[in-house]
């Protein structure tokens, strides 16, 4: 048996621990998703599902809720996503002489997504309450009127701003981090051909960050699509389901409405979305790679 084939059995064996660990704690509960999602399944039935097919998929696809949620956490997490990478950016790179001085200023800088989005929801929940919130009494006393910040017409924004302010950090770590790893002769030499401010950046800096830039989106994105704690905390499900993600449709489907069938083909679909969404990303760096 030469190196090579030993290297690769050895590969093997250490690769194995893993895949066990996977297919005990995520094989199974998969498995068991899939058996329920094709089966009608309620409290009373649990242990003993009845198969009725694609029954359940077919009732989420004509459930109009459904696509309601499912319009609310697309537009969630593509807004959140674009703003929250844009914000990361810029203060990436205008930050970055002072947080190379000073790099402890990072922790400071980390400390809203520090705290649990339920919290985060809770607490401005109590600042923004319609009765006794300090940031509407203000509002009343200062210009004499404030805006319902939590009613359907407003409350996705708020989500949104909300989102944004708690997550922003994330993406300025990941930015900061691949921003700091661009090599210093890079930009002297562009400099030397007569690169200089934004020129610099789009031409030499940000191509160098295009795989951060890639995986902050796709994150940042998946996160929002998925959104579940703070959202639940500030409005629930909203008036008239206007906040409505997905995972809240899966949840009041489960626990409200007993339904677990529908609630667990609902998060099927959920899981299908987000693969699709991945095998596209890895496939556009794949393609961007070979275009290198």
């Amino acid at each position: 048996m030469n190196n090579k084939a030993m290297t690769l059995r050895e590969n093997r064996l250490l690769v194995m621990p893993m895949v066990l660990f996977l297919l005990a704690f995520l094989g199974f509960p998969l498995l068991a998703d899939v058996v329920y999602s094709l089966s009608h399944v309620t409290f009373e039935n649990l242990r003993s599902p009845e198969l009725k097919g694609l029954g359940n998929f077919s009732d989420v696809l004509a459930d109009k809720d459904f696509w309601k949620a499912t319009s609310f956490s697309f537009q969630f997490g593509s807004v959140t996503a674009l703003v929250e990478c844009g914000l990361g950016l810029f203060l990436a790179v205008f930050l970055s002489p002072l947080l190379k001085r000073r790099p402890w200023l990072m922790a400071i800088l980390m400390m809203p997504m520090m705290a649990a989005p339920a919290l985060v929801g809770l607490m401005y929940r109590l600042v923004l309450h319609e009765f006794v919130g300090p940031v509407p009494f203000y509002l009343w006393e200062w210009f004499g009127d404030s805006p319902a910040f939590l009613d359907a017409n407003n409350a996705i924004y708020t989500l949104m701003v909300i989102e944004i302010l708690q997550w922003t950090p994330f993406a300025l770590l990941l930015f900061h981090v691949a921003y700091q790893a661009i090599p210093e002769d890079v930009r002297e030499a562009a400099r030397l051909d007569g690169a200089k401010g934004f020129r610099l950046f789009f031409r030499v800096e940000l191509p160098f960050m295009k795989i951060a830039l890639f995986t902050a989106l796709f994150v940042r994105f998946i996160d929002g699509f998925r959104v579940f704690d703070n959202v639940y905390v500030l409005t629930g499900s909203g008036a008239g389901g206007s906040t409505t993600s997905l995972s809240i449709y899966v949840y009041l489907a489960f626990f409200k409405q007993g339904n677990i069938g529908k609630a667990i083909a609902a998060s099927m679909l959920l899981l299908l979305a987000s693969f699709l969404v991945l095998f596209l990303l890895n496939w556009l760096s794949s393609r961007n790679k070979e275009a290198a």
